[in-house]
């Protein structure tokens, strides 16, 4: 038993403090503190965008069916002759609004 205990003592353990890993926590905790506002703001800046680009899309499709049939169309008849998702025809309603 004592031959044992001996062994244990002489080896070293290889492993981080407590205070090692608060640090790491508080840099964590900080780097999160600056990065979530930024993410947000962007998400909104993204949706913008999206939101432009499909309003160009349906515009778009608005003249090829123009264009097509002589005839100015409205959301719901392009949606139904499958120039337009109902997801777009709802982004572009959204937008416009």
């Amino acid at each position: 038993m004592k031959n044992y205990l001996e062994q244990v003592k002489r080896k070293s353990v290889k492993a981080f403090t407590l205070i090692e890993m608060l640090v790491v926590l508080l840099i964590i905790s900080v780097l999160m503190l600056l990065f979530v506002p930024n993410l947000s703001k962007q998400k909104a800046a993204v949706d913008e965008k999206g939101q432009a680009a499909v309003v160009k899309v349906v515009e778009s499709q608005m003249e090829l069916y123009e264009m097509n049939k002589d005839v100015k169309p409205s959301v719901d008849q392009l949606v139904q002759e499958g120039y337009i998702t109902q997801k777009q025809a709802d982004t572009y309603a959204k937008a416009k609004h």
